[in-house]
């Protein structure tokens, strides 16, 4: 098996952040999630769907779910009204830098994540 020690960290990431009590995103959410905060912007559904190599419509039902959970929001673009904007909310922010601190804890190495997490 390749790179044991990075999967179990990836896991203990993936436990610290269920355990967080927040909502539980799927792979694919978290794509588009990640891309929309990490890349700059505009973002579209064309666009994510180029650069995820994943269907338009795989892409708006994730952005249904992350749109209701207060992540991204889509807007009209003002020039073309037939183009919508996925934006950033101070609520994805949030969250991001959230799971962002708990990977950073878990990649400084045990004794970081042994005090923090017991």
């Amino acid at each position: 098996m390749a790179a044991p020690g990075i999967l179990t960290t990836w896991r203990d990431v993936l436990a610290d952040a269920v355990r967080s009590d927040g909502p539980d995103l799927s792979m694919r959410q978290w794509a588009i999630l990640l891309t929309v905060y990490l890349n700059p912007g505009p973002h579209t559904v064309r666009g994510l769907s180029r650069d995820l190599q994943v269907p338009k419509p795989a892409i708006s039902r994730a952005l249904d779910a992350l749109s209701i959970l207060g992540f991204v929001r889509r807007v009209r673009d003002e020039t073309d009204r037939r183009i919508v904007l996925v934006q950033k909310t101070p609520e994805g922010a949030i969250y991001v830098d959230e799971f962002a601190r708990i990977v950073e804890d878990r990649t400084r190495g045990p004794s970081v994540s042994a005090a923090l997490y017991g």
